[in-house]
């Protein structure tokens, strides 16, 4: 086996991730959760013991399903937050050979090993594990480690090869939106003009008071899980208040929009389906 090597942040990034627990009998039912035909809202409050996963292929490993297809909603992938305890893992974590996964680190670390070669993901850190390649992942530190994993059907394309990558955001320069002085940005993963991508997992950054200004109304299918500060979206004809730790599912068409409320910058890993024709 080839020595490891370590996608490591320059600075340790606060992303809020849950931690599960049980509220106590005095705390009211409502809050802001809410399921409608062009978009969900899971609150970050929902995110309780009562409501993970077990998944077969992991050891010492509970997860909170975040996304998954169903009708009238997002069809073309899911999304977990894994939370796996010191000494867990998985040695085959997908059980779909033609599902192609994106991992992303928001607490602990991970070390996973892709077709031989070990990789260690801390805080920031991210790999994109293409369909049929064989992987596994392992939580050597002493703290839990917490993290997203998306999961799509890969989509091949002739003479375009989805290649494995492993990295960390903070390597990755953003990319400014024109005319917004760098108050919006982007951080991409994976390269979206290259066609052996059939989705893309970006980090959008706003300074407070930036906004998206018009209603994104597109094909592309969102999950928006917010890593840091608060917002406001505009999602379909409704205003939603979000903060961090909070997640949004939108389905395609779904109008959108945002701005960011401050004190800190808002900040939301984002995916989204990209790059392939309209299937009919």
């Amino acid at each position: 086996m080839s020595e490891p090597t370590t996608a490591a942040p320059s600075a340790q990034a606060p992303y809020y991730a849950p931690h599960g627990g049980h509220p106590p009998q005095t705390e009211l039912l409502t809050d802001r959760a809410i399921v409608t035909e062009a978009y969900t809202v899971i609150p970050r409050g929902v995110m309780r013991d009562i409501v993970t996963s077990v998944f077969p292929e992991w050891s010492r490993t509970r997860a909170w399903v975040l996304n998954r297809p169903v009708a009238g909603g997002a069809t073309t992938f899911a999304q977990h937050i894994l939370e796996v305890s010191p000494g867990g893992g998985a040695q085959k974590p997908e059980p779909q050979a033609e599902v192609a996964g994106f991992l992303f680190v928001m607490e602990g670390q991970l070390s996973i090993t892709h077709e031989g070669q070990r990789h260690e993901l801390t805080p920031g850190g991210f790999a994109f594990l293409p369909a049929g390649s064989a992987w596994s992942a392992q939580n050597d530190g002493a703290e839990a480690a917490r993290f997203h994993w998306f999961r799509k059907r890969a989509e091949p394309l002739e003479g375009h090869p989805a290649r494995f990558a492993v990295g960390n955001e903070h390597d990755v320069e953003p990319g400014s939106m024109p005319g917004t002085d760098g108050r919006w940005r982007t951080t991409r993963m994976l390269d979206p003009n290259d066609l052996g991508y059939d989705f893309g997992v970006n980090i959008v950054t706003f300074e407070p008071g930036a906004s998206i200004p018009f209603a994104e109304t597109h094909i592309m299918e969102h999950g928006l899980y917010v890593l840091q500060g608060k917002g406001v979206y505009r999602l379909n004809a409704d205003w939603v208040e979000v903060q961090e730790g909070d997640y949004m599912s939108l389905r395609a068409f779904c109008p959108q929009a945002c701005y960011a409320g401050g004190p800190g910058p808002f900040r939301y890993l984002l995916y989204k389906d990209q790059n392939r024709q309209v299937v009919l």
